[in-house]
């Protein structure tokens, strides 16, 4: 077992050993870091970006983003190594989320009473000390927290709550916003707190080891803390330490925190911000601020950056890989045979196209799929495609999915539309002051049933030819 912990300067420390860290100076902390992290997630082999001497700023109050953006920087958070690949990720990730949400309550957090992030503690807040980056051209603002973990606590039960909410520097840096989606536990736990004090505590870790942001990303177990999760993924209990204002917990090692206090009434106008569909969005309502008591931070903070976008963004990665691995358990525990293959893919931003790859068994068995996967608890938000191929479709590779739609889906027979589901304000299709419905369409792109056993073949060469021409033409074929 690991008894340190998860620490960002030692995982940044051995990224950087492995070649998977690229420093940069001077860039201004004005376009040119969101800028820069675009190329760089874009690129074949992208990497975990570490800016320093940061225009306005001195050197030492650094900016890191694209920290999960691929397989072996994503392995080496999860606790599963530097030598992954997609293929390696998925098999491996086939059973652990389920197994770290079970084992969640063998490491449970420890509470400390001190630690790194307790070097610097302001009662005044000014959030533009640090170098906040405005991320995208559109940005109605400078955004503190896209890497962010905001902290909650559920009124009855006591349980903790960690969510990724973007969060905007408001009033010249005295404050923040925080925007939290209507169904999200964050948002379940205010609305208590509301009813029964007319205020809520609130916090936010702002730099971390990026398991934090894995965790607060994906959808863990309602009954389960984000904080025992990632204890159970690194292998050691986490330690956290109280907060002065409000008593909620952040990580002992975090770099830059805050906290303090939530009222309904106490809002600001908030966005446009480039969000992980692809689209700016921001509403004209206004959005909860955050009356902030303490600021913490260590010498020298690095603030985490994951930054959405047009796929692929900082996080889409990531996301799509353990959302793949979260839903695939999922299905699996509903008790639904045949289930070959899960790809959440990255160009619906890890939410809004999933591909399910079953052997069919029985007749409705496909349909069964898209429903139950169109509907499961951490899938259902936001999604607007769900598809089921067969089981000699790839589900990663989108040329084969379509090539199957298009051979296998008769459009009036074996496409449904689901109504009213669970969306979102950051959609590009749901119109201001507008409740966040959405639509959903289930796709089956099987094989007729009925017709199995005489379906026309598939027109290519079996894998045993293919493997054999290879070997007698190499220098051909590469």
């Amino acid at each position: 077992m690991n008894d340190t912990g998860p620490d960002l300067r030692r995982w940044l420390a051995e990224a950087e050993r492995e070649g998977e860290v690229q420093p940069i100076e001077g860039a201004h902390w004005e376009l040119e870091i969101g800028a820069l992290s675009q190329v760089n997630y874009r690129r074949s082999k992208p990497k975990a970006m570490l800016f320093d001497s940061i225009k306005d700023y001195s050197a030492g109050s650094r900016v890191l983003s694209g920290s999960v953006s691929n397989p072996r920087l994503l392995g080496s958070v999860l606790g599963l190594g530097w030598d992954n690949t997609d293929e390696d990720l998925m098999e491996t990730l086939a059973v652990k989320p389920g197994q770290w949400a079970a084992n969640a309550a063998e490491f449970r957090a420890v509470t400390v009473t001190d630690g790194p992030l307790l070097s610097h503690v302001d009662d005044k807040p000014d959030l533009l000390k640090f170098p906040v980056p405005r991320w995208h051209e559109g940005d109605g603002g400078r955004y503190i927290g896209t890497g962010c973990a905001v902290v909650t606590r559920d009124y009855d039960t006591g349980r903790i709550n960690l969510g990724a909410y973007r969060m905007q520097v408001q009033d010249e840096g005295r404050s923040a916003t925080v925007n939290i989606e209507a169904g999200k536990h964050g948002a379940q736990h205010l609305r208590r707190w509301f009813e029964a004090e007319g205020r809520a505590p609130i916090a936010a870790s702002l730099g971390h080891h990026p398991a934090y942001l894995v965790a607060a990303g994906v959808e863990v177990p309602g009954d389960v803390s984000e904080y025992d999760y990632v204890g159970a993924m690194t292998g050691s209990p986490v330690r956290t330490i109280a907060g002065l204002a409000t008593g909620l917990p952040l990580p002992h090692d975090a770099e830059i925190a805050i906290e303090g206090w939530v009222r309904p009434a106490d809002t600001r106008p908030e966005g446009p911000f480039g969000e992980w569909t692809g689209y700016y969005s921001g509403s004209k309502d206004p959005i909860l601020a955050i009356d902030i008591e303490k600021v913490y931070y260590r010498d020298d903070p690095i603030l985490l950056g994951a930054p959405p976008g047009k796929p692929p963004h900082d996080y889409s990665y990531m996301r799509t890989v353990m959302k793949s691995a979260i839903i695939t358990d999922s299905l699996r525990k509903t008790g639904l045979p045949g289930v070959r293959g899960v790809w959440a893919h990255e160009a619906g931003g890890g939410r809004s196209l999933l591909i399910v790859a079953i052997e069919q068994k029985y007749p409705g068995h496909a349909r069964q799929a898209a429903y139950l996967t169109a509907q499961l608890p951490n899938a259902a938000y936001m999604n607007r495609f769900t598809v089921v191929v067969d089981h000699d479709v790839n589900p990663r590779d989108l040329g084969e999915v379509v090539w199957a739609m298009c051979g296998r889906t008769n459009p009036e027979l074996d496409i449904e539309v689901m109504k009213r589901t669970w969306g979102s304000r950051v959609d590009p299709l749901t119109l201001p002051g507008e409740i966040a419905f959405n639509s959903r369409a289930v796709i089956d792109a099987c094989r007729p049933f009925e017709r199995l056993a005489d379906f026309p073949a598939v027109a290519e060469s079996t894998e045993d030819l293919v493997a054999s021409v290879t070997r007698r033409w190499p220098e051909v074929l590469g």
